[in-house]
Parts: C-alpha cells; sequence; structure tokens
C-alpha cells in the first residue's frame, strides 16, 4: 500500500479547454488567504496483484502526526484487520518520534518502508493526483472548502469505478513484485524499492488528454 498527501486550494489547477479563436479564457476565483483542503490517498494493491482498492482522507488545513495516525487506524478498519506494508516518503510528520512509537506499537499488522527521498515518481498516488487535477479540479473555481471536499469524492467514486485507473497509476512507477514475507510482497528487489531495468515494459498506460488552449487566472475584480 502507497500513501501520500496533497491538497487543493481556491486558486484552481489552470488546464487547457475550448474557447472561441483568438480569445483565451480568464478563470475568476476567489483568494480565501491560505485556506486549502488537505488530502491523504492510498492506494492498496492485493500481494498477488489481483485487486486494487482506493482509500482517501480530507483534512482542512494540513497534516500532522497525530492526525496521520487517526488516518492509519481509519485504514485499517477499511481493509478489515489485514497485514500490510506501507510505503510513503520522508515527510516530517511521517518521521516524528510519536509516529515512529505508534508503528512500533502496530507491527501485528503492519510494516513500514520509506520510500527513496526526491523520487516521488515512485509513488502511484502521484498519478492519482494528476489525474483528479486534469479532471474533476482542472478550473474548478470553487466557493467553499464544502465545495473542494464534494469535487474530491466525485473524483474519487469515478476512480473507484475504474479500477484499472489503479494499475495504470503503479504501472508508471516502473515498480515490481517480488515475494519478500510469508504474508505479504514487497516492491523491491533487496528491501528497498528501485525501479526495474530500463529493458522492462509497462502492462497498461494513462491515456493523454487532447491539446486544447490554456486557460489563465485571475482575481476577480473588487
Amino acid at each position: 500500500m502507497f500513501l501520500d498527501e496533497s491538497g487543493v486550494s481556491f486558486t484552481p489547477p489552470v488546464r487547457r479547454t475550448w474557447a472561441p479563436r483568438g480569445r483565451t479564457p480568464i478563470l475568476r476565483h476567489r483568494q480565501r488567504h491560505w485556506s486549502r483542503l488537505s488530502i491523504a490517498g492510498m492506494c492498496c494493491y492485493r500481494p498477488d496483484g489481483t485487486r486494487a482498492r482506493l482509500a482517501v482522507h480530507l483534512q482542512p488545513g494540513s497534516y500532522n502526526d497525530q492526525v496521520l495516525i487517526g488516518v492509519l487506524g481509519q485504514l485499517r478498519r477499511f481493509l478489515g484487520g489485514q497485514k500490510v506494508t506501507l510505503l510513503w516518503d520522508g515527510l516530517p510528520s511521517h518521521r516524528s518520534r510519536r509516529m515512529q512509537s505508534f508503528i512500533a506499537s502496530q507491527r501485528g499488522w503492519l510494516v513500514l518502508e520509506r520510500l527513496p527521498g526526491y523520487a516521488p515518481e515512485l509513488n502511484p498516488v502521484e498519478g492519482l493526483w494528476a489525474n483528479l487535477k486534469d479532471q474533476e479540479f482542472a478550473n474548478y473555481a470553487a466557493d467553499t472548502l464544502q465545495d473542494l471536499a464534494q469535487t474530491a469524492h466525485d473524483g474519487v467514486r469515478r476512480i473507484r469505478r475504474r479500477p484499472r485507473l489503479l494499475f495504470a497509476f503503479l504501472d508508471r512507477t516502473g515498480l515490481h513484485y517480488d515475494h519478500m514475507s510469508p504474508y505479504s510482497e514487497k516492491l523491491s528487489s533487496c528491501g528497498r524499492v528501485t525501479p526495474p531495468p530500463a529493458s522492462c515494459g509497462t502492462r497498461r498506460s494513462l491515456s493523454g488528454l487532447a491539446t486544447r488552449s490554456t486557460a489563465t487566472t485571475r482575481p476577480p475584480a473588487r
């Protein structure tokens, strides 16, 4: 299972869209200081590669170790108490004393592996963020955090209806399965996450988006 955090704000991600020739579309949005909706995404894969599930947690503001400990508790219930190998990055809240103490107390079901530094391309959850920001959040200027949360839920429902997308996110990383323990398989060749040789191909891929004109953002006039 891979976990990563991201966020969205009232400033919409600008993406290509349709417009009359010679007229650049303008997005008018409300700049609500630094209000932000944080999202924790968890891409869960069965050891034999036969099933993938998506879990998402929403949090106004930012994440800290205390909130993430609660997220992991909810994740255990979501997966029915199954044993899990968790792969995530070196975010400070992932390395805090409180988090390390919690992880140590959960060894009965949770094994932790840290992704290499400065290698976000190894985390399939990055594909989830790109997909949501290219679809539901593209050029979307929300008025409230509730609007952002509803849009996030809409995107999650869409992806859950297409589980092949979760495998596509994994394929983009270039990682592969290698049996490492009696109850789980880690994406590794020597106990660490590593990309496969350049000769290895991918099984699936994300379809590209059509090339269209680029929108620009502009705060509303007062």
